[in-house]
């Protein structure tokens, strides 16, 4: 709601509309959304109310990626309607959490960028203020907002991160949190690097697809392979797991033109006579 606040103070003619949506978890998530929407219509603001097609038992039975999963295909399906790109409310509290979770999950130096990689169709103004900062201004500025009760639901990942782990090594080791965002901040620069150092390489988007010179792919190391595949992958909105890029090490220097490497997803590596071709599920090819 802080965000809602500003932006439509601020910047009311950028504001296409406010897009809310109801996981499907219960009254609680149904009752935030009739709060959304009825500040919304107070405020005289364009609202978008969804809900979840998923029939969930519980408020837990859905895993946080099939939720997360779900809100981020509404929320695109929306901005695409519009011709809008999507605002949200993520804060510096937010980015070190989902480092954390990525570092337990042994991610990449990619994935460890987190909130701070550039998403084409995704802004977050409040990435770099704290959760109590912007509790604090709602409370100054008297925005109203809920609180949702599944925050504090330790079924989920996240939750049980953020209130056993995360608040238990800040208390031993204070300045933790910023330690995870500086992290994330490193990681994102040294993927804008990595990004440049793919651009002079000549790679290019043909069609959806991503093309590479087979040349160049082929002479380097396989340390070089593991770093540069996720990024040609990632162009392509592909994501790219361990096994993944294990063997797309090995075969890059032993593919012979006219052989492809079908990848997790539906993606598939094809390579031609001067090329390396990486398609996600459902792109054309040339």
């Amino acid at each position: 709601m802080v965000l809602l606040h500003f932006f439509a103070a601020l910047r009311r003619g950028d504001l296409s509309a406010v897009a809310t949506f109801d996981h499907g978890t219960g009254a609680a998530a149904a009752s935030a959304v009739e709060f959304v929407v009825g500040e919304c219509l107070r405020r005289g603001i364009p609202v978008i109310a969804g809900r979840s097609p998923l029939s969930l038992p519980s408020p837990t039975a859905a895993s946080e990626s099939v939720l997360r999963e779900a809100r981020w295909a509404y929320l695109r399906a929306v901005a695409e309607e519009r011709q809008a790109v999507i605002v949200t409310a993520h804060s510096r509290d937010d980015q070190a959490e989902t480092v954390a979770m990525r570092i337990l999950r042994g991610a990449s130096a990619r994935g460890l960028a987190a909130m701070v990689a550039p998403t084409p169709d995704v802004r977050r103004p409040l990435l770099g203020v704290s959760r109590a900062e912007i509790s604090r201004v709602a409370v100054a500025e008297r925005v109203p907002y809920v609180d949702d009760p599944s925050n504090e639901d330790r079924d989920y990942l996240r939750n049980r991160l953020r209130a056993d782990l995360l608040a238990a090594v800040e208390r031993a080791r204070p300045g933790f949190t910023d330690e995870l965002v500086a992290i994330g901040e490193r990681a994102a620069q040294w993927r804008a690097a990595l990004a440049d150092l793919a651009d002079s390489m000549g790679v290019q988007m043909v069609g959806g697809a991503v093309v590479s010179d087979a040349r160049v792919l082929a002479s380097l190391t396989e340390e070089g392979l593991a770093v540069l595949w996720p990024e040609l992958a990632g162009r392509a909105s592909v994501v790219l797991d361990r096994r993944g890029i294990e063997r797309l090490v090995a075969w890059t220097p032993v593919a012979r033109p006219g052989q492809r490497m079908p990848l997790s997803g539906g993606a598939m590596v094809e390579r031609t006579a001067n090329t390396f071709v990486l398609r996600a599920s459902g792109s054309a090819a040339d």
